[in-house]
């Protein structure tokens, strides 16, 4: 029975990541549509972010 849990949770999982996928790629074109902000600037601000560390994120995120 335990297995049979494991896996409804993991496939809620999949649903609710599919969700917040949408909902972060359905924002970046908007943004992009109204020229708010580039694909290249989107990248370049996700490469940035993504070599932070956690205690670097944690103060940008408190400023």
């Amino acid at each position: 029975m335990c297995d049979i849990d494991i896996y409804a949770q993991l496939g809620d999982l999949k649903e609710v990541d599919y969700r917040n996928t949408l909902a972060i790629a359905t924002l970046i074109e908007i943004l992009h549509e109204k020229g708010l902000i580039t694909r290249r600037e989107f990248s370049q601000k996700a490469q940035q972010l993504d070599a932070m560390t956690i205690e670097e994120l944690k103060i940008l995120r408190a400023r």
